[in-house]
């Protein structure tokens, strides 16, 4: 299946990823982009090990240790005084992967520019606008075109979801809504991810670019409806009253945000089925997740590895996408129940519940660090380029 021709739609992490690890198994996909050029977007990013051992395998350690900061812990905090609840010691995910901080942006053009030094093209402000049959005809913004393996990479609203699943309904909104934004590091912030946690809200936030930024994601409980997408500005005085009440070293990160986005948290589906005749799909256009395990992107890069490797195993397209979908499937199904059950955890607002599983995540920290850490090991450790 060598010569076969596979165009990926989506520029980006899993995409990108898709691209390269197509090309380390022998195929020269192509990729479509729908934005006018691969510019600066987004804020900050983590990458787990699981997602690392994808990127190593596909000779990117080296470029992504110059622009990434190596995460030592997860501290759960108070909201009240900023005091240590529990320490997650991330030391078990050491090296040589570790687990990282990023710009997204940063991490898209180490991406971008291994898929250039490959020769992999990728031609941006052309956005698919028809999937015309499940034979691998497509409809864009700059003409139809063809290929044996059409590849979503086209995110949460994935217009190639709905084509394989022939529907999609809206996602029940979570009755969580989320702000993102970047600030200087004022307080010294260390290579920790903070967790912030109050009543019906929680803060996160960790160090990005040399130490030099942090990102700052707020999250609150509320009924009413907000969009489903990363990019609608918010007043930055709407957040500072929302969390006005946080103390210690966060009230002066939450005091210097002028800018911020706003999103809605939906519960979207994993799909059923993620291919279509020649048509096929990964990363959040399969199986979108809440953000509280911080593994969307690296869900998508392992799905990236996974399929590439199924495609390069495989006789004909049709097994390929049946073994890429039976490996990942119940991986992604666990690892998004996961996540959306995290979120109650930091939410805690019945105050003799809230003291009850606070003194219990101290006691935890205190007397068995090791076991606080080791139930992620099942997500942290697992090596797709081992699996397949």
């Amino acid at each position: 299946m060598a010569d076969t021709d596979i165009l990926i739609v989506g520029a980006g992490i899993g995409g990108l990823t898709a691209a390269l690890a197509l090309r380390h198994f022998g195929f020269r996909p192509r990729v479509i982009e729908q934005a006018p050029a691969l510019v600066e977007v987004g804020a900050g990013i983590q990458i787990s090990p699981n997602g690392f051992h994808v990127l190593t395998a596909l000779g990117l350690g080296a470029a992504l240790d110059a622009v990434s900061l190596r995460a030592t812990a997860v501290r759960l905090r108070d909201y009240r005084h900023g005091s240590d609840v529990a320490v997650l010691d991330l030391a078990r995910y050491g090296s040589p992967l570790g687990y990282r901080f990023f710009h997204r942006a940063d991490l898209l053009h180490v991406l971008a520019n291994a898929c250039d030094a490959q020769g992999i093209p990728i031609t941006t402000d052309c956005a698919l606008t028809h999937i015309k049959t499940d034979r691998g005809v497509i409809e864009t913004s700059q003409g139809d075109m063809r290929a044996d393996v059409i590849l979503g990479a086209d995110g949460i609203h994935s217009k190639t979801r709905s084509f394989i699943l022939g529907h999609t309904t809206p996602a029940p909104f979570t009755g969580q809504v989320a702000w993102r934004a970047l600030v200087p590091n004022r307080i010294d912030h260390p290579n920790q991810a903070w967790v912030h946690m109050a009543p019906k809200r929680h803060i996160v936030t960790y160090p990005l670019r040399g130490g030099t930024m942090l990102n700052v994601v707020m999250v609150q409980e509320q009924s009413d409806w907000s969009r489903d997408g990363w990019h609608l500005h918010d007043d930055a005085s709407v957040v500072q009253k929302t969390f006005g009440d946080f103390g210690g070293p966060v009230a002066d990160v939450i005091a210097d945000i002028d800018e911020v986005h706003k999103w809605g948290l939906f519960r979207h589906p994993v799909a059923p089925t993620w291919a279509r005749g020649k048509v096929v799909m990964l990363g959040d256009a399969a199986h979108p997740t809440l953000p509280f395990m911080a593994q969307g992107a690296v869900q998508a890069i392992e799905d990236a590895w996974a399929l590439a490797a199924s495609l390069a195993k495989s006789h004909d397209v049709a097994s390929a996408f049946a073994a890429y979908q039976s490996l990942r499937l119940p991986r992604v199904r666990r690892v998004i129940a996961t996540a959306s059950g995290n979120a109650w955890k930091y939410h805690l607002s019945f105050p003799p519940v809230r003291f009850a599983a606070h003194l219990g995540l101290r006691g935890m920290s205190k007397l068995m660090p090791a076991t606080m850490v080791r139930q992620f090991d099942w997500i942290y450790n697992y090596d797709i380029t081992t699996s397949v």
